[in-house]
């Protein structure tokens, strides 16, 4: 088993945003290595409270060892975020400070072969963020309907080539089934005509994240997840999500232009009906990058987009 390591993105930027202060109680919805987490802890010296979650148990056992140090400030669950009202009911806390979402795959889990979320080595098509619990990716692509297999390709891989890249599926998998990374990969391959392939992307790239989606339920945890954390947070206190992908960054955008609008009413409306006002701030107008220092050093951060937000 590989060592778990992942270079969190945007650190300076998290810590500006989210501005984490000493007795406060910060919530690390994607705990994975511990990085993000860190800094918060050392940022809120000497009694902030960090809550840290993620569905990864090998994520955890690395985010234990590396946030040891700060002893029982440092509160770790194998929990995903969306079931965070229930797990804050249970410990007891009533609101939080802050708020963080580090969304999408860990460097860890793309390059670990056996967790099968990469097309660059052969493995079981897994795609699990909890491998104790689910339905695998292999399980999906050979159960689900031709249909619903378009219909995940299209809409969470937003891929053009979702109904031939279905249909290459189904007859491949009436012969065989399809249970490895490299098979998926060249089926995909071979469905996309070699002229459509883009420069600089596999052409697996789309289908495998749709089916990554699909697996975890990311979207359906992203938007239950977001609406619980901001109902938890205590006025001043801030939310920070940084995405790696249009379909998250579209509905952390969204959401957070929801929370932020107030008055709902239509313009030609003489006054406000609806009695709607502004329960946010949102912070970032449009999302912040990542710098060309940080990319020279860590190239996956080229897609990482962060988005804040201040609760009024």
């Amino acid at each position: 088993m590989a060592e778990f390591r992942h270079l969190s993105v945007l650190p300076a930027e998290v810590l500006r945003y989210l501005a984490p202060r000493p007795g406060g109680v910060y919530l690390d919805g994607t705990t994975g290595g511990g990085g993000h987490a860190a800094l918060v802890l050392e940022a809120s010296s000497p009694d902030g409270i960090l809550i840290g979650l993620d569905r990864d148990a090998q994520a955890l056992a690395a985010a234990r060892e590396r946030l040891a140090p700060f002893g029982e400030r440092a509160r770790l669950f194998r929990k995903n975020f969306a079931e965070l009202d229930a797990l804050l009911a249970e410990l007891g806390i009533a609101g939080i400070d802050g708020f963080l979402l580090d969304l999408g795959v860990s460097s860890y889990q793309l390059d670990t072969g056996e967790r099968g979320f990469s097309f660059l080595q052969d493995a079981p098509l897994d795609m699990r963020m909890d491998t104790g619990s689910g339905e695998t990716a292999a399980e999906l692509v050979n159960g689900l309907s031709e249909q619903e297999l378009t219909r995940i390709i299209r809409e969470y891989g937003e891929e053009r080539w979702a109904k031939r890249i279905a249909a290459f599926i189904v007859r491949a998998r009436g012969e065989a089934p399809i249970e490895t990374t490299l098979q998926l990969a060249d089926l995909v391959k071979g469905a996309i005509p070699r002229g459509a392939w883009e420069e600089r992307l596999h052409p697996a790239t789309r289908t495998f994240q749709a089916f990554r989606i699909a697996v975890n339920d990311e979207l359906g945890s992203l938007e239950r997840g977001l609406a619980a954390a901001f109902r938890l947070l205590k006025r001043g206190g801030r939310g920070v999500v940084i995405s790696f992908h249009s379909l998250e960054d579209r509905i952390v955008k969204n959401t957070f232009r929801g929370l932020a609008q107030g008055c709902t009413c239509p313009r030609d409306f003489p006054r406000c009906v609806c009695g709607n006002t502004p329960q946010a701030r949102v912070l970032t107008g449009k999302p912040v990058t990542a710098g060309e220092a940080e990319l020279m050093e860590n190239p996956r951060a080229r897609s990482a987009k962060l988005r804040a937000i201040e609760k009024l």
